[in-house]
C-alpha cells in the first residue's frame, strides 16, 4: 500500500511538472483557437450582410428601372460596383446596365460594362452571357470581326447555340450569307431543346433568317461524305 502511495505520489509531481511546463502553451492554444472560431464567426457574419445589403441595391435599382428613372438607375449601379465590388451582384448590375446603354443606343458603355463583366466575373456562366451580348454590340457597332474574335475566346458549354447564333449575325454582318446559313443551322439543331432539355434560343426568330437565306437560293455548304475504309 505504501509503495502505491508513492507511485501515486511521484506520478501526481510529474502530471504537476508537465502542468507548469506546458500549462501556458496549453491556455494560449485554447485562446488563440477560442479568437480564431470568434473571427471565423464574425467573417461569417459580415459576408452574409454584405449580400443581403448587395441584393437589396440590386432590387432597388430595378425598382428605380421601373419607374423609369434611368439616370438614377445607372447612377445606383455604379454605386453598387464600388461598395460591393466582389459581389455578384456587381457582375449582374453591369449585365443590366448595359442592356440599358444598349436600348439608349450608346454602345461604348455597354461594351465597357460586358468587357469588365466578361473578363472579371468570378462566375463563369455570367462571363459567357457577357461575352455573347458583347458580340451582338460589336456587331451593332459594325464591327463583325471583333465580334467573331470575342466568341472565339471561350468554350461555350450550354451557350453553343447562342454563339453560333451570332457567330453567323457577324458572318452575315460581313456578307458571307453561306457561313451565316451554315451557323445558324448548327444553332438551330443545338438549341432546339430536341434533346428534352428547353430550347435556349429564339428558335422563331432564328428560322426566321434561315428561311429569308434559303428563300434567296443561299445553301450550307455541303458536308463531305465519310471516307471509305480501307480494303485489307
Amino acid at each position: 500500500m505504501i509503495d502505491d502511495f508513492y507511485n501515486e505520489q511521484e506520478q501526481w509531481e510529474r502530471v504537476k511538472r508537465w502542468l507548469r511546463e506546458n500549462g501556458p502553451w496549453l491556455v494560449a492554444g485554447v485562446i488563440i483557437g477560442l479568437a480564431a472560431l470568434a473571427g471565423w464567426r464574425w467573417w461569417e457574419a459580415r459576408v452574409e450582410r454584405r449580400y443581403v445589403e448587395a441584393s437589396a441595391a440590386y432590387q432597388q435599382i430595378l425598382q428605380t428601372l421601373e419607374r423609369g428613372d434611368r439616370a438614377a438607375a445607372l447612377k445606383a449601379v455604379d454605386e453598387l460596383r464600388a461598395e460591393y465590388a466582389s459581389s455578384a451582384y456587381a457582375d449582374q448590375s453591369d449585365l443590366l446596365a448595359a442592356r440599358v446603354h444598349v436600348d439608349s443606343g450608346e454602345f461604348g458603355p455597354a461594351s465597357e460594362r460586358l468587357t469588365r463583366v466578361m473578363q472579371n466575373a468570378d462566375d463563369p456562366q455570367l462571363q459567357l452571357v457577357a461575352r455573347v451580348r458583347l458580340a451582338r454590340v460589336q456587331i451593332a457597332q459594325n464591327n463583325a470581326d471583333a465580334a467573331l474574335k470575342t466568341l472565339q475566346g471561350a468554350v461555350p458549354g450550354g451557350f453553343a447555340a447562342r454563339f453560333d447564333e451570332v457567330r453567323g449575325d457577324a458572318l452575315y454582318a460581313k456578307g458571307d450569307r453561306t457561313g451565316a446559313l451554315a451557323a445558324w443551322r448548327k444553332a438551330e439543331t443545338e438549341g432546339s431543346g430536341a434533346d428534352g432539355k428547353p430550347a435556349t434560343v429564339d428558335l422563331e426568330g432564328l428560322r426566321l433568317k434561315i428561311w429569308d437565306l434559303e428563300s434567296d437560293g443561299v445553301k450550307s455548304p455541303a458536308v463531305a461524305a465519310p471516307a471509305a475504309p480501307a480494303k485489307p
